[in-house]
């Protein structure tokens, strides 16, 4: 057996064994895999890769059902994309889980169940390409591939802590994809870094001559920097009451502003107005134009909220709908000027994620919050690319979304590079590492960092998975942190970073019982960190609910 056979059998075992992520519509049988694997030229630039399709894509051979059973029809033909794919090298491991025809932005709307979170049971996953960007997170396949009308490819991906790319409207063909809204409708990848998601576009983006969506332009070129970045007014923000999620927000603009950046704060109230109208509006109608006489059979396997929704595009008539399209024609003049004074705008994903729980209970609702800040992306003919940045207090993942004109997408895949990954200390063959007691800036000791020559990088909270003590008998007063499986909570540290040997020479000096281990934080990135033993928080005061040390040194002066 060769490797990527015995890859195709690892992957192919570890979906079957996380069936109860609810994940997959259809698996491929792995003999069928196992006989393609020996076909592949390893010279292609996809050998050895594996991907998902969401469920109303076409694959050659496997049935599409748009997460309906009775709409089902096997096709002859690969999507475009899909063949793509498939002629570089690329083997498709089956199709995903979705909202069904592709309503929805919760994973939630299907015959089969709830698509679940890969990081929280009882959290939505997020849709409607909700399968596609599990099965990424879950490690069952290398990438994937969603759609996105209203954020079915952002909302997921940030959900799934991954890199979601929403392409320029027809820049990657939507022929053999059952349509949403044909006018609007985008394939859309999920990876796990920016590289990969660089060379999936580069394979796929080309003009189709019959798909009468398609159309190319010369890409945005891009300057070096510093770039002028677009963030919202804060008095026009929405989380739904959600904190952690505006931190989130606040912490994503610090570190643009670490690595050099220009912030330009805009009234996004324009945008918020156009995002309105794709559900609010004629748009709906546009949904029923590809499915809804469908729909009206009745048939069994229909989910009740999606029928609501497309069937009511039905009373939608000829004037309300160009009374829409001028509305939106007065919406795109009044933001045009706005990119004459930034080269990106930088928008919280979604305000929130919310429970299973809470979406049964106002499943129109809360899916409308969900796309406060995707809606508008396609009406206004944008491009954007969703990152990870920082998690909610639920433990799920978030993230920012950015966003250029049409044609920008180049421009910001490069950007999202640099904001998630080319930042990272092994990047430039550094060692990053957080400090949260008396190393922090300003207190005992934290010469030794400035005598070991640590660049500061910046002050960001740990994931919600820890508790933190201020351990007894320590000179000077020192902290230590601990990682729980449950009650954990966040905490502010700083992080740094040293060379190897500067590195090697700092933890030298660390006294017991604490030690150097790895943190894991808000963002989603691991780095080393001061961790103590179980037994050294013996006697020691928990302060977790304090969120740092800076203030607990407060409380303890006060008193």
């Amino acid at each position: 057996m060769n490797n990527l056979e015995s890859l195709l059998c690892e992957r192919h075992a570890r979906i079957v064994a996380d069936v109860g992520f609810n994940a997959w519509i259809h698996i491929a049988e792995l003999e069928d895999l196992l006989a393609l694997a020996g076909g592949v030229d390893p010279a292609l630039p996809l050998y050895g890769k594996t991907f998902a399709v969401k469920d109303n894509i076409d694959v050659a051979g496997m049935s599409t059902t748009a997460a309906c059973p009775s709409f089902a029809y096997t096709p002859d033909d690969s999507s475009p994309v899909v063949q793509a794919l498939l002629d570089a090298g690329a083997i498709c491991m089956g199709k995903t889980h979705m909202d069904q025809f592709a309503t929805g932005l919760v994973g939630t709307r299907s015959p089969h169940g709830s698509c679940r979170n890969a990081f929280c049971d009882d959290m939505i996953s997020g849709g409607s390409s909700s399968g596609s960007a599990v099965a990424v997170a879950l490690g069952h396949v290398d990438f994937a591939l969603g759609t996105d009308t209203a954020g079915s490819g952002r909302v997921p991906a940030t959900f799934q802590r991954l890199i979601g790319v929403k392409p320029t409207r027809g820049l990657l063909s939507t022929r053999g994809v059952v349509p949403a809204c044909a006018s609007l409708d985008c394939v859309s990848i999920f990876t796990p870094d920016t590289g990969l998601a660089e060379t999936i576009l580069d394979l796929v983006a080309h003009p189709d001559p019959g798909d009468p969506w398609s159309r190319s332009a010369p890409m945005t070129p891009s300057h070096a920097g510093p770039w002028r970045i677009g963030v919202a007014d804060p008095d026009t923000l929405f989380f739904d009451g959600d904190i952690s999620a505006r931190d989130a927000y606040a912490g994503a603009i610090a570190q643009w502003k670490t690595l050099g950046h220009e912030m330009v704060t805009i009234d996004i109230r324009p945008f918020l107005e156009a995002a309105q109208l794709l559900y609010g509006g004629p748009w709906v109608a546009e949904r029923y134009a590809a499915v809804g006489e469908f729909l009206e059979k009745g048939w069994d396997d229909l989910d009740p909220t999606v029928c609501k929704i497309i069937l009511g595009g039905k009373n939608h008539g000829a004037v309300e709908t160009f009374r829409a399209l001028e509305k939106l024609q007065g919406i795109r003049a009044e933001v045009a000027p706005l990119w004459d004074g930034m080269d990106m705008l930088m928008l919280p994903t979604v305000p929130t994620c919310y429970s299973l729980e809470a979406v049964r209970a106002d499943p129109i609702g809360l899916n409308s919050n969900l796309g406060t800040y995707t809606n508008f992306m396609n009406l206004l003919d944008l491009a954007a690319i969703a990152v990870p940045h920082g998690s909610f207090a639920s433990g799920v993942p978030c993230g920012v979304t950015l966003m250029a004109p049409a044609f920008g997408d180049a421009f910001l895949l490069r950007a999202a590079r640099v904001f998630h990954e080319d930042g990272k200390a092994e990047a430039r063959g550094m060692v990053r590492l957080a400090v949260l007691g008396a190393h922090l800036r300003g207190l005992p000791l934290h010469h030794q960092l400035e005598d070991a020559n640590a660049r500061f990088v910046r002050e960001v909270r740990t994931a919600p998975r820890y508790r933190f003590y201020a351990l007894p008998n320590s000179t000077p007063p020192k902290p230590g942190i601990v990682r729980v499986s449950e009650g954990g909570g966040s905490i502010w540290v700083e992080t740094y970073d040293l060379t190897p040997e500067a590195f090697g020479r700092f933890v030298a000096k660390i006294p017991h019982p604490l030690g150097i281990g790895t943190l894991e934080l808000e963002d989603g990135e691991w780095v080393k960190g001061f961790i103590c033993e179980p037994a050294g928080i013996e006697g020691a005061t928990d302060i977790t609910d304090l969120g740092g040390w800076r203030a607990f040194l407060a409380e303890f002066l006060r008193k």
